[in-house]
C-alpha cells in the first residue's frame, strides 16, 4: 500500500511525520531517516490494529503519485 506521508521540520530541530489516512498516526525524529523509519513502524501498527480489531484498513485509493523537481 502506499500512503502519503507530511514531513514537518520543527523550528528547533528534529522532525515531525504524519499520515492523513491513517487517523492519529504520528510520529517524530530527530533526522529524516529517523522520522521515516518511526513512522513506517507506527503505520505497520495502525494497520495491524485494523486487521485485529476486524475493522477495513484505509486506502487512498484514485489518487496519483507524480515527482516533481524545481529549480529552487
Amino acid at each position: 500500500m502506499q500512503y502519503t506521508v507530511i514531513l514537518e521540520m520543527e523550528s528547533d530541530g528534529g522532525y515531525v511525520a504524519n499520515i492523513p489516512a491513517l487517523p492519529g498516526c504520528v510520529s517524530q525524529g530527530d533526522t529524516r531517516e529517523e522520522v521515516t523509519a518511526n513512522i513506517l513502524e507506527a503505520a505497520e501498527v495502525y494497520i495491524e490494529d485494523c486487521i485485529q480489531a476486524g475493522d477495513p484498513v484505509p486506502t487512498e485509493a484514485g489518487k496519483e503519485y507524480i515527482e516533481l523537481e524545481t529549480g529552487a
